[in-house]
């Protein structure tokens, strides 16, 4: 299959099955153990309830264009941007870094437990979790 078609078709590169369960199940525990550790650790509610969908505002770059939406988009759902800024709030000794990297953990997993995935530059709704949104 070439790269065009992984492009064209919304379900290419989407994991089906049992396996999306598993990955939505495991996102949805992830979510349950970041909110877990901010809240055990003295976190903010104020902050958690402010900052929870804050990432959803990276949709945003679409107005660009679908392939850098989905960057823009992917760069900030990625539990990797999650661990780069908890790690520089761990080495700066900056606790509301540390915090804000456990609410956007916990904002990632409770997205991809509800299906809403990664993106591919297809469009919006074409995400390694499936397709979202209407069906026709």
């Amino acid at each position: 299959m070439n790269q065009a078609a992984n492009i064209i078709s919304p379900s290419a590169g989407s994991v089906t099955g049992g396996v999306r369960e598993v990955l939505r199940l495991e996102a949805f525990a992830i979510m349950a153990g970041a909110t877990t550790v901010y809240f055990v650790s003295g976190g903010n509610p104020w902050l958690y309830a402010i900052l929870f969908f804050t990432p959803d505002l990276s949709f945003a770059a679409y107005a660009l264009d679908a392939r850098r939406g989905a960057i823009v988009y992917n760069t900030v759902h990625s539990y990797i941007s999650a661990i780069l800024l908890a790690g520089a709030g761990w080495l700066l000794g900056i606790d509301l870094l540390w915090q804000i990297a456990l609410i956007l953990t916990a904002h990632a997993g409770f997205d991809r437990s509800l299906g809403y995935g990664l993106k591919y530059a297809s469009a919006f709704s074409h995400t390694h979790l499936g397709v979202i949104g209407k069906r026709n």
